[in-house]
């Protein structure tokens, strides 16, 4: 199918939210486009909605690039999901550069800017998880139209709150209910995530994972993220966690160690979340259960302020070295 320009009123008020300059909103890539692609997606408020197919329809953007040596065919991409910081200088762009290397095209996706938010990591409130994951299967989605990208061979990657996205994108209803058909990622790499409260589904799509994080990690403890891992791993999953020792939140941006004050941090929480039939908690302390509507008087309770942030050369390089054998052996076999 050729490309296809979204038309009308609802454009003109999508567009209303980018620069002058932006480009046009796109709903497939069969002309084989690359670099700045702005294209739809939903924001949810929440996993009900995400699970629905509901939120209000939103124009977002990603950079899209192709490797410089691509071979014969197609070839495999990666989706790059930031965290609550928004793109950091050095993180996302030189993680796409590296998998551009190794023969993966790459698309990075800005989940704030179009939406007018700078950041949410001080007021996680201003964007729900659940909006980003529903931007990831959304750039899944027009990704596979593009007549250089090998659809069954689509991973995913994230840092933080978007290390969150890596992972959440493996859970079933939230595929099922983000529009995408039979697509689904064959990867997922998780750097530093949240997992101290995780959502859990009866089904997975059983993808293979890869964990990334920092040993001495106050933002997103490492413990919570290995007790994630093994529940994906009962699910079927091929799942390779590697803890860096002594590393900290942000382990591969460049910079010296510094504590963050202001930023929310689940560390202290402890809750598993049922997304069916409605979401539901269950307390990691006692087993007791938390119903839906008192899930937000639960988070209330058990966030916390300040962490700290910097990056580790060492374990950056183990990351880097983890990754590439991931991408050799699922994306690139």
């Amino acid at each position: 199918m050729g490309t296809r320009i979204v038309a009308g009123a609802l454009v003109a008020a999508i567009l209303g939210m980018f620069p002058a300059a932006a480009s046009p909103v796109r709903t497939d890539l069969g002309d084989g486009a690359t670099g700045r692609i702005a294209f739809l997606s939903r924001t949810p408020s929440g996993p009900s909605e995400l699970m629905a197919g509901q939120g209000p329809e939103t124009a977002i953007a990603g950079e899209l690039r192709l490797p410089a040596r691509a071979g014969p065919g197609r070839v495999p991409l990666m989706i790059v999901s930031h965290g609550s910081g928004g793109i950091l200088a050095g993180r996302e762009d030189a993680w796409a550069e590296r998998l551009r290397g190794l023969g993966v095209a790459t698309l990075v996706v800005d989940s704030f800017g179009p939406r007018g938010i700078r950041a949410t990591a001080e007021d996680q409130g201003r964007l729900s998880t659940a909006a980003s994951v529903a931007d990831a299967f959304a750039a899944l989605r027009i990704a596979a139209t593009h007549p250089a990208i090998d659809a069954a061979r689509i991973g995913v990657m994230g840092f933080s709150k978007g290390g969150q996205v890596a992972l959440y994108t493996l859970l079933e209803p939230y595929r099922r209910g983000s529009g995408v058909g039979d697509l689904r990622f064959a990867l997922h790499v998780a750097l530093y995530a949240s997992c101290s409260l995780p959502y859990r589904s009866e089904r997975t799509t059983g993808a293979p994972v890869l964990l990334l994080l920092g040993g001495a990690d106050d933002y997103t403890p490492a413990a919570h993220c290995a007790r994630y891992a093994e529940w994906f791993r009962a699910r079927g999953s091929d799942v390779r966690v590697e803890i860096f020792p002594g590393a900290h939140h942000g382990f591969d941006v460049p910079g010296p160690l510094r504590t963050l004050p202001r930023v929310q941090s689940a560390r202290d929480c402890g809750l598993d979340i049922d997304l069916e039939p409605v979401p539901t908690g269950r307390r990691w302390a006692d087993g007791a259960v938390v119903p839906n509507a008192a899930i937000g008087e639960y988070l209330r309770s058990c966030m916390r302020r300040g962490a700290s942030f910097g990056g580790d050369p060492a374990a950056l390089a183990g990351a880097v070295a983890a990754v590439r054998g991931a991408v050799l052996r699922v994306l690139r076999p």
